[in-house]
């Protein structure tokens, strides 16, 4: 813990790192809130889960956009701007209700897409907050390990806000992401930091192939994710166990966190290429078991084994966007990378009920490992990733 504990010294890491997770705890609570707000509102099933879904797309298109316009113009304008603008998008929805609906939908997709993109503001900050790779590396794994939390914590401020009324708790989760966002843009370093020039071609980052075989690869890990929530509840019904899905969900988490913790410790020196295929491998071999659905206790460890590989392969990706993103656009890439995740969790979710309801709950989890066998192959036949130089530890 050595590592984390320098890392939390360095001045402003403790303060962007809580900032950021602060502001990304809407991320973790909309989805229910819209449904909770939906159901308590005489909605129906279908309408809460358009309303859920709609706000997953709209912040989906939203980052890149943001991302790019953080890259030209900064951070503090765009991301306290993105923010209050969707906590308009939540309390718009929370006082007009329903109806009329076109109201509904439209805060919804202003929540969604106004979404400050602070988890790609963050990760292009690091480099210029730190002291060198071993801490970046560090904070990579720190972050995409702390980020479990946000879908641990999230749901449970939702349901204790809710209590008060579900309009609360819509209003509650945009209240959260502005004073997360206000911490991180009052800063000095986000104040000061500004996105390199050149970033003005068309396509931004996805000019790169290297970026855009991160893309493509992190989609395929987000359906795997995606799958993993729908099919836990497949086999939790099969199994006639209603606790199951939450505790493997849970499970698949705790995993997750200690993977990257413990991948953080220490600066990794060496081709990321290599590390990245060895981790990726890993990845799938833990969601392949899956289709077996064992009954418990096998079921839990295969729930731990599945989210081991999970935050280290998201850290280990991140090191290669500052690499492989195009000059002036390392704010929009890493937004991308966020995007591919989302719609590939969005798919995955879809795919799984499909498979789920055609063959039951193995078919449910063989696309998880699907999943994660195309990210590898995509990974092993990205020729612009192993062309990248190593990485050297201080």
């Amino acid at each position: 813990m050595r590592a984390y504990l320098d890392f939390l010294r360095r001045p402003h890491a403790f303060r962007l790192l809580g900032g950021t997770l602060l502001g990304r705890l809407p991320n973790g609570m909309a989805a229910l809130a819209i449904v909770l707000f939906t159901r308590a509102h005489g909605g129906g099933y279908t309408l809460a889960g358009v309303l859920s879904a709609a706000y997953g797309l709209a912040m989906a298109a939203g980052q890149p956009v943001l991302g790019r316009a953080m890259d030209r113009f900064g951070q503090p304008r765009i991301l306290a701007s993105g923010a209050i603008a969707a906590a308009v998008g939540f309390t718009a929805l929370a006082v007009a209700g329903l109806r009329p609906l076109p109201v509904a939908v439209g805060g919804v997709l202003l929540a969604g897409f106004a979404t400050p993109p602070l988890e790609a503001g963050l990760r292009a900050l690091w480099p210029s907050v730190l002291a060198g790779p071993a801490e970046v590396q560090s904070a990579y794994a720190l972050d995409a390990a702390a980020q479990e939390l946000l879908f641990t914590c999230g749901p449970l401020l939702v349901i204790a806000a809710a209590s008060v009324s579900e309009g609360a708790a819509l209003v509650f989760t945009g209240l959260l992401g502005v004073a997360g966002t206000l911490v991180v843009t009052s800063s000095g370093p986000s104040r000061t930091w500004r996105g390199e020039g050149g970033g003005g071609h068309w396509a931004g980052p996805l000019r790169s192939p290297g970026i855009r075989v991160l893309i493509a690869s992190l989609t395929c890990v987000g359906v795997a994710l995606g799958v993993f929530s729908v099919a836990v509840v497949t086999y939790a019904d099969a199994r006639h166990q209603s606790y199951a899905s939450g505790l493997l969900l849970t499970l698949m988490a705790a995993g997750a966190l200690t993977g990257g913790l413990v991948y953080g410790r220490r600066p990794r020196e060496g081709s990321a290429y290599r590390r990245l295929v060895l981790l990726m491998t890993g990845l799938a071999a833990g969601y392949l078991p899956l289709a077996w659905a064992p009954p418990f206790p096998v079921m839990p460890l295969l729930a731990v084994c599945s989210g081991v590989f999970l935050a280290p392969v998201l850290a280990c990706t991140f090191t290669f966007v500052d690499r492989l993103a195009p000059r002036g656009t390392v704010t929009e890439a890493f937004a991308w990378l966020v995007t591919a995740f989302g719609v590939g969790s969005a798919l995955g979710a879809a795919l799984a009920g499909l498979a789920g309801d055609a063959v039951g709950v193995h078919g449910a989890f063989a696309v998880a490992g699907a999943g994660g066998l195309l990210a590898l192959l995509l990974i092993t036949t990205g020729g612009p990733l192993a062309r990248t130089a190593p990485v050297t530890a201080p």
